[in-house]
């Protein structure tokens, strides 16, 4: 393995999600196997007659955790991300925040930077500012809609509440958003540029115009009765995904830091791969050379051979074409052997966040030695020729596993997992 993938570890971790307002019962819920996704309340559905009234909704409101002048300055995006944020800093024990130079927190923050990705950004506040505008004029719309609405605003938000003054950046790659981010925040820990990373992603934008461009996109689960069915990684039924919201953030380290300040590892992002496709702005290559070559990279730079990977944590939206060129594309990378789960069949699909949430997901598999069942998976799909865990959690010990992320405009993310 090479000294850069040693030097990062996984020091902190935090979520909020459909499943559960924090990592443990996010995990809880994905190891029962259970779903995310509940009708949607609203009467928007059937006014705008679209053909879903289901999505991955959170299981916790913001509006329990956050007080209401946050509530009233954060878009939705901007919300989910400092739940998260704040949840993983106190699981990672850095201390008090924000980090100034002589402060109290137990990282300088010259030394700490941010990066946070989302895939669609602040949306909700556009549309709702617009219709302010529209309806009741210029004196109507917020003063902070520009913060509110950029795509920055998540990582910018957490980024001056923490006082990360070494950067701050906020990666725009589609669903692969939030696994960039970590793969960004690995780069910046592997050249030493930082000592500390608080890395994810954040989306929240269920509304009328996400549904309806999806569902004229084909790729919207349709036509289920029961919504905790719809979402069916790898099976020979699923019909498209569901949309989801939530966050999920990680505190990465380089090692010497973090085992001088005695803090516990949790696991080790040993490695990175990042490709394009360049084949098509929404299908993915159905030969899956794009992904193949980011495990493949994930891989060369952890310093780890396809047979040290015993999972695989697949992005599988539960399209009927993205599914099957994902596991083409572990089988040229890595082969035959590993065991693979989808959490999306859980989780619904969390755009820009889905990466960082499942890159947690992939950490705590590898150290609780436990891989999660595919929801929904009854009868898996003949062309996949790989062993995806269905019915109940697997126990199984591993080495290191992939966690794999891409998303629309071919983006490839693939990040390579190692125990503490």
């Amino acid at each position: 393995m090479s000294a850069a993938g040693q030097g990062v570890v996984v020091t902190g971790m935090g979520a909020t999600t459909p499943l559960g307002g924090d990592v443990t019962t996010t995990w809880d819920g994905l190891l029962a196997g259970a779903s995310g996704t509940r009708p949607i309340e609203d009467d928007w559905p059937a006014r705008f007659e679209l053909p879903v009234d289901y999505a991955s909704q959170l299981a916790v409101e913001p509006s329990e955790i956050l007080k209401r002048v946050e509530l009233r300055r954060l878009d939705r995006s901007e919300q989910v991300a400092i739940v998260a944020a704040r949840q993983a800093w106190e699981h990672a024990d850095l201390g008090d925040y924000p980090a100034t130079e002589g402060g109290t927190s137990k990282v300088d923050g010259l030394r700490l930077a941010v990066v946070v990705g989302t895939g669609i950004g602040g949306a909700l506040t556009l549309l709702g500012q617009d219709d302010l505008l529209e309806q009741q004029g210029l004196r109507k719309v917020a003063v902070l809609t520009i913060p509110m609405l950029m795509p920055n605003g998540p990582a910018a938000h957490v980024g001056l509440e923490l006082g990360a003054a070494a950067g701050v950046h906020a990666p725009v790659s589609a669903c692969a958003s939030g696994a960039e981010a970590i793969a960004w925040g690995w780069r910046m820990l592997a050249a030493n540029e930082v000592d500390v990373v608080v890395a994810g992603g954040a989306e929240a934008c269920i509304a009328p115009i996400t549904l309806a461009g999806f569902c004229q996109a084909r790729t919207m689960a349709t036509g289920w009765e029961d919504p905790r069915q719809a979402s069916r990684p790898f099976d020979t039924k699923r019909n498209g995904f569901v949309l989801g919201e939530g966050a999920g953030i990680v505190v990465l380290e380089r090692e010497e830091f973090a085992t001088a300040r005695g803090a516990t590892i949790h696991g080790r992002i040993a490695g990175i791969g990042t490709s394009a496709d360049a084949y098509h702005i929404t299908a993915p290559d159905p030969e899956g050379n794009g992904q193949s070559r980011a495990i493949a990279a994930a891989l060369r730079t952890a310093g780890l051979e396809p047979s040290d990977v015993g999972h695989v944590n697949c992005h599988a939206t539960s399209t009927n074409v993205g599914d099957v060129a994902e596991t083409v594309a572990v089988r040229k990378a890595i082969g035959d052997h590993p065991v693979l789960t989808a959490p999306k069949g859980s989780l619904g699909h969390l755009l820009g966040a889905a990466g960082a949430v499942e890159a947690i997901a992939t950490i705590l598999a590898v150290r609780e030695g436990l891989v999660p069942p595919t929801a929904n998976l009854t009868e898996l799909d003949g062309d996949v020729e790989l062993d995806v865990v269905q019915g109940e959690a697997r126990k199984v010990s591993l080495d290191a596993a992939v966690n794999d992320s891409f998303g629309f405009g071919g983006h490839n993310v693939a990040l390579a997992v190692t125990p503490a």
